[in-house]
C-alpha cells in the first residue's frame, strides 16, 4: 500500500510540477503528516524531491527527473491499453496521437509487462456503434473535436427538421452514445445538445472562451438523458402480462427506462402468474407496435381505443388462419406424403 502511494507522489509531482503537502494529502486521501513521511522516504531512496519554502512553495522534483513506470502492476498495465477506444479516437482525428501515446507507455514499461497490449487485444474488442448504424464518422466530428480541445468558439450550422439554423456555440464536450455522436455546447446562458450527424457546417473562430470549470459533462449527460426519456414517454398504457410476456418486454419496450418502470409497478401475480402493470410509451400508436410483438403474452386493459385495436388484430389473425392446414417443415402443407400432394 505504501509503495503504491510513494509512486503516486512521484507521478503527481512529475505531472503537475509543484504541489503543497496539503494538495498531495487531498489527492492521496491521507494526512499531511503522512505526506511528510513519504517525502522523507523518497529522498532517502534517492528520488530528488525538494521543498520550496514560502507562499508559492511546495514539493517538486529536480528539473528533468523522470521515472519509469516500474510501479505498474500487470492488471494496471493491461487496463491502460483496454481503456483506449481506437475507433472513437480515430473518428475524432486522434488515432495517431493514441498510437504514439501507447508506444511511449510501452517503452516505459519493464520487459515483464511489455506483452500487455497483445494480451489485451487478444481478449477484448470494443465495438461501439449499434448494429445497423453508420460505420463512417460524421463529416464534422474531427473539426468539432479540435474546437473542444482548444476551447474555441464555433459557428454551428445545424439541420433541424426541414430547416437549417445557425448558432454561436461554446463547444464543451463530445459524447458517444450507442454509435451516435453528440456535441454539448453552451449557447447564451444555457447548455444544449446537438447530434453531430445533423451538423452541416462548422466555422472555428480564433476566440477562446472561458470554460466553466464546474461543468461536469458526465453529470450533465445523465441528467439530459433521463429528462429526454421522461419527455419522450408522454403516455401510459395498462397491460396484463404472462411470465413469458414480462420477460419479453425487456426487448420490446421502447427504452430500458420504460421496462424498468413497468417492472417496478407490476402488481402481485395471479394464480397463473400474470401481472398487471403500467407501461410508459411515446404514444398509443407506438404502444400498439411495441405490444404487438408480444403476441398472446399480453392483454391490453387500457386505454379502450388501444384495446379495441388489439381485438380487431386478433379477429383478423383468427380469420387469416381459420380452416387453413398446418405447414410441414419440409413443404407447403400436410396434405399427404411427398409425391402425393
Amino acid at each position: 500500500m505504501r509503495a503504491s502511494r510513494l509512486i503516486s507522489v512521484v507521478l503527481l509531482l512529475q505531472s503537475r510540477g509543484t504541489m503543497t503537502a496539503a494538495e498531495l494529502a487531498r489527492e492521496l486521501e491521507v494526512s499531511e503528516r503522512t505526506v511528510y513521511r513519504d517525502v522523507l522516504a523518497l529522498s532517502a531512496a534517492g528520488v530528488p524531491v525538494y521543498a520550496d519554502r514560502g507562499r508559492a512553495g511546495g514539493y517538486r522534483l529536480l528539473g528533468g527527473y523522470r521515472t519509469r513506470l516500474t510501479g505498474l502492476t500487470r492488471d494496471e498495465a493491461e487496463a491502460l491499453f483496454l481503456a483506449g477506444l481506437p475507433g472513437p479516437a480515430g473518428d475524432m482525428g486522434l488515432a495517431d496521437a493514441v498510437a504514439a501515446a501507447e508506444l511511449k507507455v510501452l517503452a516505459a514499461l519493464p520487459p515483464s509487462l511489455r506483452d500487455a497490449p497483445a494480451r489485451t487485444g487478444q481478449r477484448f474488442h470494443l465495438d461501439v456503434p449499434g448494429w445497423f448504424g453508420e460505420s463512417a464518422p460524421p463529416p464534422w466530428l474531427a473539426e468539432l473535436a479540435r474546437a473542444v480541445w482548444r476551447d474555441r468558439m464555433i459557428e454551428l450550422r445545424y439541420r433541424r427538421g426541414e430547416r437549417e439554423v445557425t448558432r454561436t456555440v461554446q463547444p464543451y464536450g463530445l459524447v458517444l452514445k450507442r454509435g451516435v455522436w453528440y456535441l454539448v455546447g453552451r449557447v447564451g446562458d444555457g447548455y444544449r445538445t446537438y447530434r453531430v450527424d445533423r451538423v452541416v457546417g462548422v466555422e472555428v473562430g480564433e476566440e477562446v472562451f472561458d470554460r466553466d470549470e464546474g461543468f461536469d459533462l458526465g453529470a450533465y449527460w445523465r441528467q439530459q438523458a433521463e429528462a429526454f426519456l421522461r419527455e419522450m414517454l408522454r403516455a401510459e398504457v395498462t397491460i396484463r402480462l404472462s411470465p413469458a410476456g414480462l420477460r419479453a418486454l425487456r426487448h420490446a419496450a421502447e427504452t430500458p427506462f420504460a421496462y424498468e418502470q413497468a417492472v417496478a409497478g407490476a402488481g402481485e401475480p395471479d394464480g397463473q402468474g400474470w401481472v398487471v402493470t403500467r407501461l410508459p410509451v411515446e404514444s398509443v400508436p407506438v404502444a400498439y407496435d411495441v405490444l404487438l410483438r408480444l403476441g398472446p403474452e399480453v392483454e391490453v386493459l387500457d386505454p379502450p381505443e388501444l384495446r379495441a385495436r388489439f381485438v380487431e388484430a386478433a379477429r383478423r389473425s383468427a380469420a387469416l388462419y381459420a380452416g387453413r392446414p398446418a405447414v410441414a417443415p419440409d413443404g407447403p402443407d400436410t396434405a399427404g406424403p411427398a409425391g402425393q400432394r
